[in-house]
């Protein structure tokens, strides 16, 4: 199951503060690495999707913003 886009942001935005805060224990770093390389594969392929998606109805907005 995925993520919701908005929580998995979220959720990657917090991992990356808590680098930033020098407040991740060593052996809390491998997992929390490992979950946001999880997390950025996870949004990375949605991101591809969604343009794949935005190409395939380009051609069809076009004829209808031409065709007015």
């Amino acid at each position: 199951m995925t993520t919701p886009w908005n929580e998995a942001s979220k959720e990657l935005d917090e991992i990356v503060a808590s680098f930033d805060q020098d407040n991740v224990s060593v052996d809390e770093l491998f997992d929390k690495l490992a979950r946001a390389t999880t997390l950025i594969e996870e949004l990375s392929s949605r991101l591809t999707e969604t343009k794949a998606k935005v190409a395939e109805l380009n051609p069809r907005l076009a004829a209808i913003t031409t065709n007015e």
